[in-house]
C-alpha cells in the first residue's frame, strides 16, 4: 500500500482511505461485529488512514477497531456540523471518547452543503477546533465540503490544514461549479499548501459499473493525497486493496461490486415536512403535492436524508 503525504504536517497516509460512512444507521446499518471486524481486516493490509463523522454514527466501531493498534501508525478522521464553540467542543470530547483516543489526527468542519459562508457563520466551532489544536489533541482542522466555492476559499485560510472535496468522473454532486473548476479548486489548494483527499470518487455508488476507471480518474489528480472509499464487505475491501496496490482489477470483479446499486425510495406514508429536503446535501429532495420526492439525477445516495425525517419514512436500500 503506497504512502503519501497529506497536507504540510508530519501525517503519512494510505492512498486509498477507509470510508465509514455506508457501515452505519446511515446506510447499511451493519452489527459491531461486523463493522469491527472489517476494520480490522483493513488495518492487517495496511490501510492507516481511516474516515468518519459523528453523524455517521461509526466513532465508536473506529475507537474498538483501533484496540491494540500502535495508534501513531494510523491516521484517523472525523467530522461535526457544530456552529459554536460550546457545541464543537461536546463534539470534539464525545469524538475522543467514541475513538478511543487521546487525539484526533484530523477533524473537520461537516459542511457538504455550505457556501464558503461556511468559515464566517461557523467562526465558534474554528476557534474551539484551534484551541485544541493548540493543546496537542487536534494535529490538523479540515473542512469537508461539496462546494468549489468553499476549496477555494479554504485554501486562502491559515487555519485550515486539509480539505476534503467530492470529485469524480461524472461531477456529481459538486456545487457551486463544474468538475473542471473543482479539479482547479485541488489543484490549487494543494499548490497553497493543503492537505486533500477525495470524497465520492464512485459518486456515491452510481459509478460502480466503472469501478477502476472512475476510481483511477481521481488518483491521477494533481494535488489528491489519498482516496476515501467505502466498503462494506470483504469482498469490496480485498477488491479495493487490489485496485490501489496494483491499478487495475479484473472485470468480472468491477462487474460482482455493480450489483450492489442503491436507491433512495421515499414511503407512501411520507408527510411532506420537508425535513428531509432541508437536510439533503445536494438538493435533490423537494415536496410536491405533499410528498418528498427524490431527483436521482442529483442524489449521490449519502443517507443524511434517513435520520432526520420524523416519520422514519425513507430508507436508502
Amino acid at each position: 500500500m503506497e504512502f503519501r503525504a497529506l497536507g504540510p504536517m508530519d501525517l503519512r497516509v494510505t492512498e486509498l482511505c477507509f470510508g465509514l460512512l455506508p457501515l452505519g444507521p446511515l446506510q447499511k446499518n451493519l452489527d459491531e461485529k461486523s463493522i469491527v471486524s472489517l476494520l480490522q481486516h483493513a488495518l492487517s493490509l495496511g490501510i492507516n488512514f481511516f474516515d468518519t463523522a459523528e453523524l455517521y454514527g461509526t466513532q465508536e466501531y473506529l475507537g474498538k477497531a483501533l484496540k491494540g493498534w500502535d495508534r501513531s501508525r494510523v491516521v484517523v478522521a472525523t467530522k461535526s456540523a457544530a456552529t459554536t464553540y460550546e457545541d464543537m467542543r461536546r463534539s470534539v470530547e464525545k469524538s475522543l471518547v467514541e475513538l478511543r483516543t487521546d487525539y484526533i489526527d484530523i477533524y473537520h468542519l461537516h459542511a457538504s452543503r455550505e457556501t464558503a459562508t461556511v468559515f464566517a457563520s461557523r467562526a465558534g466551532a474554528i476557534g474551539c477546533l484551534s484551541e485544541y489544536k493548540s493543546k496537542g489533541r487536534i494535529r490538523a482542522i479540515g473542512v469537508s465540503t461539496h462546494s468549489v466555492a468553499v476549496v477555494e476559499a479554504a485554501a486562502k485560510r491559515n487555519d485550515i490544514d486539509v480539505i476534503f472535496p467530492i470529485i469524480n468522473k461524472a461531477g456529481r454532486g459538486i456545487q457551486d461549479g463544474s468538475r473542471g473548476e473543482m479539479e482547479a479548486a485541488i489543484r490549487d489548494a494543494a499548490g497553497a499548501g493543503k492537505g486533500v483527499y477525495a470524497m465520492k470518487a464512485l459518486a456515491g455508488g452510481h459509478l460502480v459499473s466503472d469501478v477502476p476507471s472512475s476510481i483511477n480518474y481521481v488518483r491521477s489528480l494533481p494535488g489528491i493525497s489519498a482516496v476515501a472509499v467505502g466498503m462494506v464487505n470483504e469482498q469490496e475491501l480485498l477488491y479495493n486493496v487490489e485496485l490501489f496496490t496494483r491499478g487495475k482489477m479484473p472485470t468480472k470483479s468491477a462487474g460482482n461490486l455493480g450489483r450492489d446499486q442503491k436507491r433512495v425510495v421515499i414511503m407512501g406514508f411520507c408527510k411532506g415536512c420537508g425535513t428531509c429536503a432541508r437536510a439533503c446535501p445536494n438538493l435533490a429532495i423537494t415536496v410536491r403535492n405533499g410528498r418528498a420526492q427524490v431527483d436521482p439525477t442529483k442524489c449521490i445516495l449519502c443517507g443524511y436524508c434517513n435520520p432526520v425525517c420524523p416519520e422514519f419514512a425513507i430508507r436508502v436500500v
